[in-house]
C-alpha cells in the first residue's frame, strides 16, 4: 500500500505540473482532499464495502414470477485510460428461475454503483453488474437470462481530444435475452424508452 504522504507529494507534483503553485492558498489542502475523494470514488476495489445482496425464494411470498423484471438508473465512473469522469443511465433487466431466488429490488442500484467505483471502461462495467449479480442468484437454478444497457458521456470525448458531445451504448446479454431475439428486442426498445425520457 503507498504511503498516504507519498501520495500527497505526488498529487502536489501533478499540480505544479499542470502549471500551479501547491503552496497557494486555494491548493494547500487540494492533495488531502483528492486522497479522500479517491477512497470515496474507487471503494470498489474494497471487498469489505462490497453491497450485501438479498434474495428471496422466488414463490416466498406466494407468487411464483417468471417475467421479466426490470431496475432503471444512472451510474458514474471513471474512465481508465485518461481518469475523465464516465457516466449515463442504465436499464437492467433479468428473469427469474421459477425455482431459484429473486434479487431485492433495491440491491440492484447498489451493484451498480459498487462496479463503477472503479477504473473502468463502458463494455467491461456492463458486464461486472451482471456477473455479481448473477452469482447473487447462485448456480442451482440460476436466472433464465439477464440484460443491461448502460448509455453514458465520456468526458475523455466530451472535454479533450474530440471534444465532441454524445453517448456511447453498451449492451450485455445472457440466456433467454441473448438467445431470443424477441426477447433482445423487448428490452432494447424499454431501454431506448427509459433512455429517451431522461435526456
Amino acid at each position: 500500500m503507498i504511503d498516504e504522504e507519498l501520495a500527497k507529494q505526488h498529487i502536489r507534483d501533478l499540480i505544479e505540473f499542470a502549471g500551479d503553485n501547491p503552496d497557494r492558498d486555494g491548493l494547500k489542502e487540494t492533495p488531502d482532499r483528492v486522497l479522500r475523494m479517491f477512497r470515496e470514488m474507487f471503494r470498489g476495489y474494497d471487498a469489505s464495502q462490497a453491497p450485501q445482496i438479498t434474495v428471496f425464494d422466488n414463490g416466498h411470498d406466494g407468487l411464483v414470477y417468471d417475467g421479466t423484471i426490470v431496475d432503471k438508473g444512472h451510474f458514474y465512473s471513471v474512465c481508465e485510460h485518461h481518469c475523465r469522469t464516465f457516466f449515463g443511465t442504465y436499464t437492467f433487466a433479468y428473469i427469474p428461475n421459477p425455482d431459484g431466488k429473486v434479487l431485492g429490488l433495491s440491491k440492484i442500484g447498489r451493484v451498480v454503483d459498487y462496479c463503477s467505483s472503479r477504473l473502468q471502461i463502458q463494455e467491461r462495467l456492463a458486464r461486472d453488474i451482471v456477473q455479481m449479480l448473477e452469482a447473487a442468484l447462485g448456480t442451482e437454478n440460476p436466472p433464465l437470462g439477464m440484460a443491461i444497457a448502460l448509455n453514458g458521456r465520456h468526458m475523455c470525448k466530451e472535454s479533450r481530444g474530440a471534444r465532441k458531445q454524445g453517448s456511447m451504448t453498451s449492451v450485455y446479454l445472457t440466456g433467454v435475452f441473448k438467445s431470443q431475439p424477441e426477447l433482445r428486442r423487448e428490452f432494447l426498445e424499454i431501454h431506448a424508452v427509459s433512455h429517451s425520457s431522461e435526456k
